[in-house]
């Protein structure tokens, strides 16, 4: 006999679709199919299915193999760890549940340490110019019920979030959008003419990182006054034409990628971005909203701010909070030497990060948290693997809309496995007493008192 459960949030990217259907076995521990789901977001949960998880944690030995551990010296491992590091960076948070990454916040202000999330490597640079200039937006649900113009810059929604558009941007029909996508224009800037440019009415094929130049072409370009003939290899007749389609917009969005945010410019190219939308408000109706990847990378952002102040790159070394990219952010630090032990949860360094950084991950006292064997599990001197935030256990997630959204657990963990907000808190109430057990004076206690 089997049981569907229903309204599931899919924990894959930052769309986070809530209408997924998920068909258990009668006792709950087992996944037997999922509907309304895309093809990556059913991987996530028949994933926890696999024969060859790994369910227990595993230390590396002197000759470079694994031996599996007890969650209790995985805890006191992590604990010593972080309790005996000067300067230890705790990495990740985008792959996990908002409550799970408080409990690793604590932690980090406790041991001193550097707390750094996706968006460092991601839309980071996005961050940095919604605090220069700020930023017009919306949620997804105004965009699907209002939205007559859709532009999609520097990202590919086909690939990277594909129910992006079924289910907010151009296919459904909204209350004010009764005609779907034939009543919605869809513009897509990209170098690359990419699987989302070839569905749109207007493809704009520029240069490799002239990001900033077009922008600024479609600035002029509102105001009416006159452009060279060509501007980051579009022709100005196109960018009229483009800036004519967004002024007379019912409601209009704008939606950006890493291919913003970062080519060169970076920073730069958003804030640009964000005036073109400021721009466009005073003529109509437009939003700007960026395409964030994995599914609660917004929410390490929000609980940051809540807790320190800052959405990323958070340095607590010198017990308050200081924020500075280019100088606290993990690449940099690790390139740097300054770091002397490192933590990750919710992501995977070692497969995105530049090999030089990846490289002093491997000789640092190291732990990953994660269900899975990625290359940062594989150079970690620790891995503990745990429950799949989403599937296995539920939590608080936001949208890249920043719309906060509860997660649902759907199945049972295998038997005696930890969600990462259990392993975090023992970890939290661990470090707490080796930290009050430290003699008066040491390197440890005067971090916490910030000397």
């Amino acid at each position: 006999m089997a049981k569907t459960v229903t309204d599931v949030i899919c924990p894959f990217c930052g769309t986070l679709c809530d209408d997924l259907e998920v068909q258990v076995s009668d006792d709950g521990t087992k996944i037997l199919e999922v509907y309304n789901a895309c093809a990556i977001g059913a991987e996530k949960f028949l994933h926890s299915q696999a024969k060859d998880r790994i369910t227990r944690p595993r230390m590396q030995q002197e000759d470079g193999s694994y031996k599996e551990v007890s969650y209790d010296d995985a805890i006191e491992y992590t604990a010593q760890m972080l309790a005996n590091a000067k300067k230890p960076l705790m990495y990740g948070w985008s792959s996990t549940s908002c409550e799970a990454q408080s409990v690793g916040h604590e932690i980090a202000e406790t041991v001193g340490g550097v707390v750094d999330n996706t968006a460092t490597v991601c839309h980071g640079s996005s961050l940095i110019a919604i605090q220069d200039v700020g930023i017009p937006s919306c949620t997804l649900g105004e965009i699907k019920n209002r939205a007559d113009v859709v532009i999609f810059w520097g990202c590919n929604p086909s690939h990277a979030h594909p129910r992006h558009l079924s289910r907010y941007s151009i296919f459904p029909r909204g209350f004010f959008t009764g005609k779907g996508h034939k009543g919605r224009k869809m513009i897509v800037v990209d170098p690359r003419n990419t699987d989302t440019m070839k569905m749109a009415d207007m493809g704009l094929q520029l240069e490799q990182g002239r990001d900033y130049e077009l922008l600024s072409a479609l600035r002029v370009a509102f105001r009416g006054e006159d452009l060279p003939d060509v501007v980051a290899g579009i022709p100005k007749e196109r960018i009229f034409e483009a800036a004519e389609v967004m002024k007379n917009a019912r409601f209009g969005v704008i939606f950006f990628g890493m291919g913003v945010t970062q080519t060169l410019g970076k920073n730069h190219n958003i804030d640009e971005a964000i005036m073109v939308t400021k721009d466009l408000n005073e003529f109509t109706k437009f939003s700007i909203i960026a395409m964030r990847g994995h599914y609660n990378v917004t929410g390490s952002g929000a609980v940051l701010g809540w807790q320190f102040g800052f959405p990323f790159a958070t340095d607590l070394s010198r017990g308050f909070a200081r924020y500075n990219p280019g100088e606290t952010t993990s690449n940099d630090l690790l390139r740097r030497g300054e770091v002397d032990a490192v933590f990750v949860l919710g992501s995977d360094p070692g497969a995105h990060f530049p090999i030089s950084s990846v490289r002093k991950i491997a000789r640092l006292p190291s732990v990953a948290v994660d269900p899975h064997i990625t290359p940062t599990t594989e150079i970690s001197k620790l891995h503990v693997p745990v429950a799949f935030v989403g599937v296995e256990v539920g939590g608080c997630c936001y949208r890249m809309d920043n719309v906060p959204i509860e997660s649902r657990k759907v199945v049972e963990p295998p038997e005696g496995m930890m969600t990462d907000a259990e392993f975090l808190t023992r970890v939290r109430d661990r470090v707490g007493e080796l930290k009050a057990k430290a003699p008066v004076g040491s390197p440890s206690t005067a971090q916490v008192q910030g000397a």
